[in-house]
């Protein structure tokens, strides 16, 4: 029987090297599923907090409910795991680490979606709520001062109107002085314009009668914002601070509503079309024809420059309510598992932490693998028996004696005298030789 040759230098470090990590790993063993369990109750606790939040009901049915959720997940990620720290690093081919890779990528997703934004919910739930609460907010406060802008443009179309009717008192002084017809008095071409005055004046007073109510309007908002502020960042449950936040909304929304209503610009509008279009032409009190037809002719230029007036009013008008409205914004609650969704961008840090405490695992399973690599690679080349430790030899040779043993017990090596058949009837077979037995090396 051909000799053994005996192993190299680098072959014997290998397998001292293989040994010295196949002992790390069985210490690592003695505590490795209990870590793994910690961190799977941990993410069942969290995920019980996250459920919670999402149960409208909190009697013992919810209860019972939230907590076989958790149950289930925690249970599902210590199995999930323990195949894969157990199962990913004894593979060896290219297609089972592929495979096994990829139903590794699919559970992580499935645990993400089962678990992991609910511990995320559970960590930051509140403060996303309360940033879902800031944003609301600020929505309310651009379209209230929006809506404020546009209420005090048209509130200044009070000055043009203004404008105007100063221009008409203007021209009726002049006519009163014989200025226009060359009649002086207050005759028909007078009374035209001393008409028209009085319809902008009115004009004039009513837009004017608005401005307090839009000044208290906008106050009111103010206030209604300030204690929307402060709903935001109040001590205490978030729940309760939205209700109240839901009702504030409402009365804000109401007040830009009316604020909304309060502009003044479809009016001067439609005082602008009736400024020219409605006027009451009085008799002409010439008192001969050429006076007559001054006067005809005076009230003629009057309604051109009252249409030019008119014009320049429903031209400001318009553009009063040309001006983009504040965006309609309303307030919608929404629980904390979906607030951490909406703004998971600001809370970053605790999806990650959410994650990590759901995935970590899968670090060891690349630790693992790698650790086995290279124990497989320390021990290539080098024979069975070399790679023995002295009690996997211990055991062995007691296994070898007890085959020893067994062979020795068995009916072929104790048959009896009695039955062995005479030499005679069987003389052309050859005696049999001893019996050698096993012995142990």
């Amino acid at each position: 029987m051909a000799q053994r040759e005996p192993m190299s230098e680098t072959q014997a470090r290998g397998v001292r090297y293989a040994r010295e990590l196949e002992g790390h790993l069985t210490w690592l063993d003695t505590f490795s599923g209990t870590a793994l369990g910690v961190l799977a109750v941990a993410s069942g606790i969290y995920t019980y907090l996250g459920v919670s939040s999402l149960l409208d009901d909190n009697g013992a049915m919810s209860a019972f409910a939230a907590i076989a959720y958790s149950v289930a997940v925690s249970v599902g990620i210590f199995v999930f795991w323990s195949y894969l720290l157990r199962l990913f690093p004894a593979v060896r081919t290219a297609r089972a680490r592929m495979g096994l890779l990829g139903a590794m990528g699919l559970g992580s997703i499935a645990i993400i979606a089962m678990s992991s934004w609910l511990n995320a919910a559970a960590l930051a739930g509140s403060a996303a709520v309360e940033q879902h609460l800031a944003e609301t907010v600020q929505d309310y406060q651009g379209a209230l001062e929006r809506t404020h802008e546009i209420a005090l443009s048209a509130q200044g179309l009070e000055r043009d109107v203004a404008r105007v009717r100063q221009s008409f008192e203007d021209l009726s002084e002049q006519e009163a002085a014989g200025s226009l017809s060359g009649l002086a008095g207050r005759g028909a071409v007078f009374r035209v314009l001393r008409q028209k005055s009085a319809e902008l004046g009115a004009l004039e007073a009513q837009i004017a009668t608005q401005t307090p109510l839009v000044n208290d309007a906008f106050a009111e908002g103010n206030q209604i914002l300030s204690r929307m502020r402060a709903l935001t960042v109040e001590p205490g449950p978030v729940e309760a601070r939205s209700v109240e936040f839901s009702e504030q909304a409402v009365r804000l929304a109401g007040l830009i509503t009316r604020l909304r209503q309060l502009s003044v610009a479809p009016l001067v509008e439609r005082a602008a079309q009736d400024l020219a279009a409605s006027v009451v032409l009085p008799e002409l009190d010439g008192s001969n024809e050429a006076q007559r037809g001054a006067q005809g002719a005076t009230i003629t230029s009057v309604l051109e420059v009252l249409a030019q007036r008119a014009a320049t009013l429903e031209r400001a008008a318009q553009d009063v309510q040309a001006m983009p409205p504040a965006t309609d914004t309303t307030y919608t609650p929404i629980s904390s598992a979906d607030a951490v969704i909406l703004y998971a961008r600001n809370f970053v840090p605790s999806w990650a932490g959410a994650i990590a405490i759901d995935l970590l695992p899968a670090v060891l399973v690349l630790i693992l693998s790698i650790t086995q690599g290279a124990i497989r690679s320390g021990r290539e080349g080098a024979a069975v028996e070399d790679t023995l430790t002295l009690a996997e030899l211990r055991a062995a040779l007691a296994a070898v004696r007890d085959v020893d043993a067994a062979m020795q017990e068995s009916p072929a090596h104790k048959r009896p005298a009695a039955e062995a058949p005479p030499a005679a009837d069987a003389p052309d077979e050859p005696a049999p030789g001893p019996v050698t037995s096993i012995k142990s090396t």
